[in-house]
């Protein structure tokens, strides 16, 4: 599906999203920008590449990445449930992963979280992505609308 179905969807139901992204760095955002009239449906996002802006930005808990990493499935769950509250979205996506070429953390290229979450429930997809920087970067965008259109049919 595309950022224009994604937009459409929302706009459909009266609903918006924010997006805290890592690996993607504003991919995701960009991508429903470019989409005429995303501006009743994306509130905004914020580019947390960096570890500790995780939680400054996105309200990752510390504990919550010293525990387990900033490529994690709880990682991921706390930057779409941090994002969605601190821009007043119905929605909120976290992104964060592997790009490559090295592995980060144990974790090899391509390993990608995707959380979704409403307010009420936060769902993550854990996918392992072929391809280069590139292609894992993009995949992972395609990856967060789909998963965002799925719960909103």
């Amino acid at each position: 599906m595309s950022a224009a179905d994604l937009h459409r969807a929302l706009l459909d139901r009266g609903e918006t999203v924010a997006a805290a992204e890592s690996l993607t760095a504003g991919l995701f955002c960009a991508g429903l920008a470019e989409v005429p009239g995303a501006s009743a449906t994306l509130r905004g996002g914020v580019v947390v590449y960096a570890t500790d802006l995780k939680a400054a930005l996105a309200g990752v808990p510390a504990g919550t990445l010293v525990a387990h990493g900033p490529v994690s499935r709880e990682t991921a769950a706390a930057l779409a449930e941090g994002v969605r509250e601190r821009c007043a979205a119905t929605w909120g996506v976290g992104l964060t992963g592997v790009a490559g070429p090295d592995r980060v953390d144990g974790h090899r290229p391509g390993r990608v979280y995707v959380g979704v979450s409403d307010g009420r429930r936060t769902d993550v997809h854990e996918l392992d992505l072929p391809g280069d920087r590139d292609r894992v970067r993009r995949a992972a965008v395609t990856a967060a609308t789909d998963a965002l259109l799925a719960r909103l049919r």
